[in-house]
């Protein structure tokens, strides 16, 4: 489902506030997803101040071989306003998405979920659109505070807000900064600690972010070449 007011840039800043509190008590965060097969990487660029440019990767969970993409590019509809990044971004995602010919499992969204200070960042903002389980993989701090990460892969601390658990500092590689791991919708916190390290290979970042964000930025032509070679 497609909420008109995230497409028709009519929305103040004002108002985006307004609907992303009203919008947030329909983010579930327990486990509703199915039988995960496949999982895919979502991000934007910005060609201009102008364009958002999304990239979706679908990956296969068991070898995180990539196996379809979509892009879109569509008119940025809101000023960048921190906390507000999801109505710039997710009309230019559900473009790319309903480019696909099959929705993946699982979303892996570069950004928040809950962990935001009005638990609607753009994975939960996104998995409310479309209904789809989301996990948010942010590379940094939204809200929330949290005490030191172990520095081993694969331990993690919460990340709280006002004594409630909103998200995990997730360590994914050793010697690397962690990521602030949240849930979408439809996901719980253990369940994306463990499907974020499922996509983790010897990089900081999940594979998933990895394709999605080469795609959306200026080196895609890099990784649409390596895509092609990996479908042959």
């Amino acid at each position: 489902m497609e909420d008109p007011t995230v497409i028709s840039g009519d929305l103040s800043p004002k108002q985006a506030i307004q609907l992303q509190k009203d919008a947030a008590s329909q983010v579930i965060t327990y486990d509703d997803l199915p039988t995960v097969k496949t999982v895919a990487g979502v991000d934007v660029g910005f060609e201009n101040r102008d364009v958002a440019r999304a990239a979706v990767v679908v990956l296969r969970l068991d070898d995180l071989t990539p196996v379809e993409y979509a892009i879109a590019r569509q008119p940025v509809r809101m000023p960048y306003i921190p906390g507000l990044l999801s109505f710039r971004e997710c009309p230019a995602i559900l473009d790319a998405l309903n480019q696909l010919n099959r929705k993946p499992d699982l979303l892996l969204c570069d950004g928040q979920g809950i962990a935001h200070p009005r638990r609607l960042g753009v994975a939960s903002h996104l998995g409310i659109l479309t209904g789809m389980p989301t996990i948010g993989v942010g590379k940094s701090r939204l809200t929330g505070t949290h005490g030191p990460v172990p520095d081993i892969k694969g331990q993690w601390t919460p990340l709280e807000d006002d004594s409630e658990v909103i998200g995990a500092v997730l360590r994914t590689r050793q010697g690397v900064k962690p990521l602030y791991i949240s849930s979408g919708h439809r996901v719980s916190l253990p369940t994306a600690i463990e499907y974020v390290m499922a996509c983790v290979t010897r990089y900081r970042l999940p594979e998933t972010t990895r394709w999605a964000d080469g795609i959306a930025s200026d080196r895609g032509q890099n990784w649409l070449r390596a895509i092609k070679t990996d479908r042959s």
